[in-house]
């Protein structure tokens, strides 16, 4: 619940501490005093929206601070979504700042919110209901949710149920889209891995050096003539000239056998000999590998041929794919892996379209399920609403839930609708369209009373509900107030002394003109500024304050009515 509220510089608010009590708290006043105000407040500090006019003028920031006494289940919500604890309290801060535009920002337990946060929150926190809401009233999501949390536990389970198994047949539903989109590109795209695959084998490419080496075999061929010519001559310096020259082995032969003669006369020529002999061993052997090799050379224009051809077919693939030779085989290589990827791996179509259709008959059963379960709730919404509004001289009242089938999403397969008829005779209309603001207002008490044993909502605010009812209708609504009062915190702006005289708690809210002295965040130079106080009364100002809202003739007729409101309010809660 709602233990403190601080305000400060808040549109017509200079300071303002107030604490809220249990049960049914309510707020007076004269038209225009400034209860809206206070509302306003609250909802800023729960994350509504807000405009520069919610800063007091002359002051560049706005604070509103409010504190809850809130169950275990919010205190495990705060610590998944890592905020402080604050003494087992929750704290809302709201900070309003004038620039050249409005700057916001929120904190709970000190640490900054995100608006995400506080909407999940506050519809755990507080429920502001003003009469006339046929927005709220007409809108199908919230008759839905309504209906939905009247059943409790076991349609809230049945709904969640619901909701994974559409999630279920959404996904799968997704998977066979993406896979039938998806399937032309990858037959498209098998066909051009396999036609590579095709080329490439076709191409036997085996050694990623093969290039390289057709080229020096090609050079080979191309200049055979030239290297037969060469290697007679090269033959014919080192080992056997026909021209009638000396060869460099019969040089060496010389100078052998020239060695051999000075060695018997002087021993240092040994050395000299070993080198000569070793180099005539050499030349001799360069003579007959040189001779072997030109005989070997032959012209071969077919293989010459053959190797042209495979160079060009080598080149071409290579300038076809944008590859070098040794990243064709590569290549090869992962276009065989790609091929048993796509060939082998996933779902086949025909297995995710029997997927689909098993999600989406676990979806319909669940729905299914949910409807009925909707149905026997509808039932008893019917039958508790009606004996609700009774009391609130509506005693012959038509109410209906109707449910039609709709696509299925994650709240079912339900549209739901409030069907409402004021009037015997008169045929069910939407409940936004018929309903007028009297009835709208009994109709808003009666739904919340209606789930006050299953709303995890722990504080009520009521804006001028009672307006435009009197007598019996009045007294009923009081009643039916301080009844959510002892299930709820409520809190209420009223006209109505029959209403204000059931309050656990009341508070006189009114303007006052003050010296700008006394008016916190008054600037140089001003006079006279205009403030909002909030008063909890005492029993003897409740008296002034409930005859002040009665009226009469004279002062003392409007006390004894008071008087009398306290007395019949005391008998009533004794019966309640």
């Amino acid at each position: 619940m709602l233990t403190a509220l601080h305000i400060e510089n808040f549109a017509l608010i200079d300071h303002l501490d107030l604490r809220l009590e249990a049960g049914l708290n309510v707020l007076t006043g004269e038209t225009g005093a400034g209860k809206s105000i206070i509302l306003d407040a609250i909802d800023a500090a729960l994350g509504g929206k807000a405009n520069q006019r919610l800063v007091r003028s002359g002051s560049q920031k706005a604070l509103v601070e409010a504190s809850f006494d809130v169950p275990k289940e919010i205190h495990t919500w705060l610590a998944e979504q890592e905020f402080p604890a604050a003494d087992g309290a929750l704290v809302l801060r709201r900070e309003l700042t004038l620039g050249k535009t409005l700057r916001s920002r929120s904190f709970l337990n000190g640490s900054p919110a995100t608006r995400p946060q506080l909407e999940g929150l506050r519809q755990k926190l507080v429920e502001i209901t003003a009469q006339g809401q046929t927005v709220l009233l007409g809108s199908g999501d919230r008759q839905r949710e309504w209906l939905d949390g009247f059943g409790g536990a076991p349609l809230v389970t049945q709904r969640q149920r619901v909701a994974t198994a559409y999630d279920a047949a959404a996904q799968a539903k997704k998977r066979l889209d993406t896979r039938r989109k998806a399937d032309q590109q990858r037959r498209d795209q098998l066909d051009l891995l396999r036609m590579h695959r095709q080329d490439l084998e076709q191409a036997q490419l085996d050694d990623p050096q093969e290039l390289e080496n057709l080229a020096q075999e090609h050079d080979r061929l191309n200049h055979s003539v030239d290297l037969q010519q060469n290697s007679y001559a090269a033959y014919q310096i080192l080992y056997e000239s026909d021209a009638g020259e000396s060869a460099c082995a019969d040089l060496l032969g010389k100078a052998e056998a020239i060695l051999i003669d000075m060695e018997r006369y002087d021993p240092a020529i040994t050395s000299i000999l070993g080198m000569v002999s070793e180099a005539l061993t050499q030349i001799e052997e360069a003579g007959r590998a040189i001779n072997a090799y030109g005989a070997s050379v032959e012209a071969d224009p077919d293989r010459l041929e053959e190797v042209e051809e495979r160079m060009r077919q080598l080149k071409a693939l290579c300038r076809r794919f944008s590859r070098t030779l040794p990243e064709l085989v590569a290549y090869r290589d992962e276009v065989n892996q790609a091929l048993a990827e796509l060939s082998g791996e996933g779902q086949s179509i025909e297995a995710l379209e029997a997927e689909v259709e098993k999600t989406q008959t676990a979806l319909t059963e669940a729905c299914a399920k949910l409807t009925q379960l909707r149905q026997g709730v509808a039932q008893k919404l019917e039958t508790r609403l009606v004996d609700e509004l009774k009391p609130l001289a509506m005693d012959r009242v038509q109410f209906e839930v109707e449910l039609k089938p709709i696509t299925a999403t994650a709240n079912g397969a339900d549209g739901i609708r409030f069907l409402f008829s004021p009037n015997p005779g008169e045929p069910l209309q939407p409940l936004a369209e018929t309903a007028s603001g009297g009835e709208m207002s009994r109709f808003l008490l009666a739904l919340k009373a209606c789930f006050s044993q299953v709303d995890p909502v722990g504080t009520l605010v009521f804006d001028e509900i009672d307006v435009g009812v009197s007598g019996r209708v009045a007294q009923a609504i009081a009643e039916k107030l301080y009844q959510l009062g002892r299930q709820h915190q409520v809190l209420c702006v009223t006209h109505q002394p029959m209403v204000a005289a059931l309050a656990d708690a009341h508070f006189r809210v009114g303007k006052q003109v003050v010296e700008a002295a006394l008016a916190k965040g008054a600037k140089a130079g001003e006079a006279e500024r205009t403030v909002v106080r909030v008063l909890p009364l005492s029993l003897s100002d409740r008296r002034e304050e409930l005859a002040q809202l009665a009226g009469g003739e004279s002062h003392q007729q409007s006390l004894s009515f008071a008087e009398a409101l306290l007395s019949q309010a005391d008998s009533i809660r004794e019966k309640l």
